[in-house]
């Protein structure tokens, strides 16, 4: 692994850090992929149950794509190679496109979070920010719109007025008002931001595997259905989780008046 991706393990938690601070923690090629390759084994691995995305250094969590190296080369791509590469390909960092991660994902937004930084952001669970967070989509000041999910997560987040006026004015969002509008669900002060974000992780971690994964399934699969197959949708996904053995394990714990120990199974 180069030092554009730092990776650092606690337990079941995961800290994921866009190591570029001189260009804002911007992703170019290599780091874009390298970020897809850490998801990746994240994903596969069954001991990893909780990440926590963050960017080094105190101005940015991510300032999205580098517009010298990829961003352009995005643009000006012939038809044939953009369908094959970037649209069924995947979205920038992975989890904005084509990566599906059943377990929870953090953003530890210190910082800058623009456009694709912000769409970053979007992609993941929860989102906690420090007092000097701002997240921006500020692609129509540079001709061109949101194309990693902040045109679709956006509105599903905090509404179709608020995601219009982010979308449609390039203006940043301060972290106070991005609390009120349902943006982040929480905010640190920058010296808190880490810790309290693996804290919460944490106690995630502690939580039944299986519980997120079927959750998360079934909220993604249920966008766009009907009241009624929605509804269907969760209680077969609740059905499902009846033979697990960490549905016996919290039962169990329940009643015996103790945390439960989840293996995933």
């Amino acid at each position: 692994m180069s030092n554009k991706i730092e990776l650092n393990k606690y337990n079941n938690v995961w800290l994921i850090s866009i190591n570029c601070p001189s260009k804002m923690n911007a992703l170019d090629f290599a780091a874009h992929e390298e970020l897809i390759d850490v998801w990746k084994s994240f994903d596969s691995d069954q001991k990893a149950r909780v990440a926590v995305l963050t960017g080094t250094g105190n101005s940015a969590f991510c300032a999205g794509a580098d517009l010298k190296t990829y961003t352009m080369n995005f643009a000006t791509t012939p038809a044939s190679k953009f369908r094959s590469e970037f649209v069924n390909g995947y979205g920038l960092g992975g989890i904005t496109r084509g990566l599906e991660i059943d377990k929870p994902l953090i953003a530890a937004v210190n910082g800058y979070a623009i456009s694709g930084g912000f769409e970053l952001a979007l992609a993941c669970d929860l989102r906690f920010c420090s007092t000097n967070a701002l997240f921006g989509l500020q692609d129509s000041k540079w001709g061109f719109h949101a194309c990693d999910g902040g045109l679709i997560r956006l509105p599903q987040i905090v509404g179709l007025g608020n995601a219009m006026e982010i979308i449609l004015s390039g203006e940043l969002v301060e972290a106070e008002e991005a609390y009120r509008i349902g943006l982040v669900n929480r905010i640190f002060s920058k010296e808190k931001l880490i810790d309290e974000s693996l804290k919460y992780a944490e106690m995630l971690a502690r939580r039944a595997p299986l519980s997120h994964q079927f959750a998360k399934e079934t909220m993604r699969r249920a966008i766009g259905m009907s009241m009624p197959e929605a509804l269907k949708t969760e209680v077969r996904s609740f059905y499902d989780l009846g033979s697990s053995d960490d549905l016996k394990e919290g039962t169990k714990a329940f009643k015996e008046k103790r945390e439960a120990k989840f293996k995933g199974k």
